[in-house]
């Protein structure tokens, strides 16, 4: 007779094959624990490891530990976070705190350098050290293999970084719109395409030459023998050689001197010429204008050029004669490379990101901010203190001016100490906030306007003085005046490839036009002779 045993519903009867070989047999009531089960090649094909190559890895570690002659060629764009396995990072690190004291770094002196903090085990021991000496290639391949690790390295990041694109797109802040995390990702894409480009390093001098005589051939051919972007005014023109590639240029001064109206006009001859010789003169210029908007910027332009009084313009006070004038002038302006970015408050980095997008589609050859205390810093820098955001906004403008290689014109403001003087004539030390903008700056501008000073000193009536007294002296008050109206005098301070001097300008406040001084004038001859 047959005896059937029925199961508990939901169990099934235990296993009863023989364990799997390696393991303890199980005692008593154990139960043995399910056999792991081989992933299918369905499973598998949907998985995607991240980029690496160990073989490349322990190659050029193998080279560098049989010649240390081979850290030459990778350490200057190599670190030791860019490789892929954790225990190849500890190895190239300890190689080069070796090679950097001037020791050897082989495997017998690995072997002692992670002796002494107890961390052999963790790179595999002697024995791993040993295999990779095996792997090593010559010194010629080391930098082949080192951008192979490189490279590897910034595809993690790339994908790192679209992760991050994609959680913040999802999850942003309330306040942070699309823009502001499409620049932060420009901005990081920017910083991991130059956190360690093996493409730059030692030119050879030949090259430098070269360089330097095809410069001063294009200036030989220009009118005026200028090598850089020309600004129109002959005398500025004559002093500085025009605004030079990958120079930082400062033009500072007090309120109501004229900052603003000066670079506008530098910036829309620039863009002017670049127009009127298709390209062979000139620049197509990027206006950050971070303190008037770019109708108000517009109308200045338009003031200078219809010779229009911009206040009439703002209040609508032209004639029909007028306003055609005004049409007739904005006609010809359609077709000027004047870019104006009027967004307020921008970071360095956002600038940055903006002129690079600029330059790839419109070849950027000028930049110009109004003005440089408007930009904002980083977070960072903002905690630590003014003068350090200041000092991030002036070295981001210098490297941005050498990234682009173009010129950078920034304006700045002064500070109060210059009117304390008598005359008030600005200097170096008047900078406001920082040394910093002094330091990186190549070129430092101030405009000085003997006018504006003087027509707030005219002479009122002193205690029983007689009215052929106070005569006089308005008189004497009014040909001084005479002298100096419509006059500014640019100060160039500093000039890291030239000369310093002053330069006189005529400025026609009405229309916010400055122009060439005419020879004769007595102002030239009084301080220029």
């Amino acid at each position: 007779m047959t005896t059937t045993t029925t199961e508990p519903p939901g169990e099934t009867p235990p296993d009863t094959e023989p364990p799997p070989a390696g393991l303890d047999p199980i005692h008593d009531e154990g139960e043995m624990p399910a056999p792991a089960q081989e992933p299918d090649a369905a499973s598998l094909a949907g998985f995607r490891s991240l980029p690496h190559n160990l073989e490349a890895e322990k190659a050029l570690l193998g080279a560098l530990l049989v010649n240390n002659r081979a850290f030459e060629q990778v350490a200057e764009f190599l670190r030791p976070e860019y490789f892929a396995v954790e225990q190849h990072a500890r190895v190239f690190a300890a190689a080069e705190k070796l090679i950097e004291h001037g020791q050897i770094a082989d495997p017998v002196t690995l072997k002692r350098f992670f002796e002494s903090d107890n961390t052999l085990s963790d790179i595999g021991g002697p024995a791993y050290l040993a295999d990779l000496a095996a792997s090593a290639v010559t010194v010629i391949n080391a930098r082949e293999y080192g951008r192979i690790v490189y490279d590897l390295h910034l595809k993690r990041e790339l994908i790192t970084l679209g992760e991050d694109v994609v959680n913040g797109a999802y999850g942003g802040e309330v306040d942070e719109t699309a823009t502001d995390q499409i620049e932060r990702a420009e901005q990081a894409l920017y910083d991991l395409a130059t956190s360690g480009n093996y493409e730059g390093g030692f030119k050879d001098f030949k090259s430098s030459v070269v360089a330097a005589i095809q410069m001063a051939e294009a200036a030989h051919k220009r009118d005026g023998g200028l090598a850089g972007v020309a600004t129109d005014f002959l005398d500025l023109d004559a002093l500085l050689g025009g605004l030079h590639s990958s120079d930082l240029i400062i033009l500072a001064g007090r309120p109501s001197m004229g900052k603003t109206a000066l670079a506008t006009n530098i910036a829309f001859n620039a863009a002017h010429d670049y127009s009127r010789s298709a390209g062979a003169e000139g620049a197509v210029v990027g206006f950050f204008s971070l303190e008037m908007s770019a109708e108000q910027l517009a109308s200045r332009i338009l003031s200078e050029q219809s010779e229009l009084s911009s206040d009439r313009i703002r209040k609508g006070q032209l004639e029909n004669e007028e306003f055609v004038r005004l049409v007739n002038a904005s006609n010809t302006l359609h077709d000027i490379p004047l870019y104006i970015d009027d967004t307020p408050a921008l970071t360095v980095s956002a600038l940055r990101t903006r002129a690079r997008r600029l330059k790839r589609k419109h070849n950027l050859g000028l930049i110009v901010i109004d003005y440089l205390q408007l930009v904002a810093g980083s977070q960072g820098s903002r905690n630590d203190g003014r003068v350090q955001e200041v000092s991030e906004i002036t070295r981001g403008l210098k490297t941005l001016a050498k990234e682009l290689d173009v010129p950078v014109l920034a304006l700045s403001q002064l500070s109060r100490a210059v009117e304390q003087r008598e005359p008030p004539r600005p200097q170096l030390a008047d900078l406001r906030e920082s040394g910093s903008i002094e330091q990186d700056a190549d070129v430092v501008m101030f405009i000085y306007r003997e006018e504006y000073y003087m027509e707030r000193k005219k002479p009122s009536r002193r205690a029983d003085e007689e009215d052929g007294k106070l005569m006089e002296r308005i008189d004497r008050w009014e040909s001084a005046l005479e002298d100096v109206r419509q006059v500014a005098e640019v100060i160039v301070a500093k000039q890291r490839h030239g000369p310093i001097g002053n330069v006189s300008m005529h400025f026609n406040g009405m229309y916010t036009r400055f122009g060439n001084l005419a020879k004769e004038h007595p102002y030239r001859q009084r301080f220029h002779d």
